[in-house]
């Protein structure tokens, strides 16, 4: 790979669809884009290597960059995000276990109960502090009747570890992205209880993320990566195209888990139109107030400035004026 490459991250889920996609089907190349993908194990590790400088852009969850602008976490950066790249996907799943303890139903006020006579406290994996999964994760939850500061344990687990950890019996249910919702499932180690579009319909999930300094230096070069994600994005749902989609996933270098569990987890993700792809500083400030709410973020600062500086719809405009698609 050329040196001047852009590498570009992502972590192994359903909706890195449109980076792998771009590369595999030749949208990067048609825009004179010569990328190097970059397969990382944790969103922890998109975030530092998007930081300092080892990535170019990268797969984020859609939270992530305003944890870092707004001070939140380890790690502060300024980064932009262009472009939404998916909303769906993600989803809540038990255990067997835990379901058995429930007489196998999960509904508002059925998991208190359900588990009043454990010896501990049950344990949920979320994927990234203060990410959407923990939001929807605290929001199942709170429906179920339990206090999630209190009454439960939440621990972060990067994605491809999910399945192990809940076969181990590590954690009693996770809230994750797909394949490892429908594997799971199908492995017969547990089952989907709510999804995405149960708990926050019509939000963006994932985005593709820049620094802003590289944002500012190199407008073409940026441009140019999102026509290619666009036109990836666009190809990727039309319903045609999933079964390769889905194979191309599949692959060891890529997401390395059976094609059957792929196909299922694309077929709730939305990767193209106006919503997902356009990075509305709304959708953003959504988020904000999710953090405000569960008291991860204090004090009355201008959160819809700090919206717009991050989701910057006038770059994905500019973009989408001459992508020459159909913006649904």
């Amino acid at each position: 790979m050329a040196k001047d490459a852009l590498k570009l991250g992502f972590v192994p889920l359903c909706d890195s669809a449109p980076l792998i996609i771009a590369r595999e089907r030749g949208f990067f190349a048609e825009q004179g884009v010569p990328v190097e993908l970059s397969r990382e194990p944790s969103w922890s590790n998109i975030r530092d290597k998007l930081a300092f400088g080892l990535l170019d852009a990268a797969q984020m969850l859609a939270t992530m960059p305003l944890v870092a602008g707004l001070g939140l976490g380890n790690v502060q950066a300024a980064f932009v995000v262009p472009m939404g790249l998916s909303c769906g996907g993600a989803a809540i799943t038990l255990s067997a276990a835990m379901l058995d303890r429930m007489g196998g139903g999960f509904r508002a006020r059925d998991l208190a109960p359900a588990l009043a006579g454990l010896e501990r406290k049950p344990t949920f994996a979320m994927v990234f502090p203060f990410s959407p999964h923990e939001y929807d994760l605290r929001w199942g939850l709170a429906e179920g009747g339990l206090d999630p500061d209190t009454e439960g344990r939440l621990v972060v687990v990067p994605p491809p570890q999910m399945v192990s950890r809940l076969a181990a019996g590590d954690i009693d249910g996770y809230c994750v992205g797909d394949p490892w919702n429908s594997l799971a499932h199908q492995l017969g180690l547990g089952r989907i209880v709510a999804t995405a579009a149960d708990i926050r319909p019509g939000r963006i999930g994932k985005v593709v993320a820049v620094r802003r300094d590289w944002a500012d230096d190199n407008p073409e070069l940026l441009d140019a990566l999102l026509r290619a994600l666009l036109a990836a994005c666009s190809w990727i749902d039309r319903p045609e195209n999933r079964p390769e989609v889905a194979a191309i996933l599949a692959r060891p270098d890529y997401l390395n888990v059976p094609a059957a569990a792929v196909r299922a987890g694309l077929e709730a993700i939305r990767f193209y139109g106006d919503m997902p792809n356009r990075p509305d500083p709304a959708q953003a400030l959504w988020y904000i107030e999710q953090m405000t709410r569960w008291r991860h973020l204090a004090g009355q600062a201008e959160r819809s400035a700090v919206a717009a500086t991050i989701y910057r719809s006038d770059l994905w405009r500019r973009v989408a004026g001459t992508a020459n698609l159909p913006i649904k």
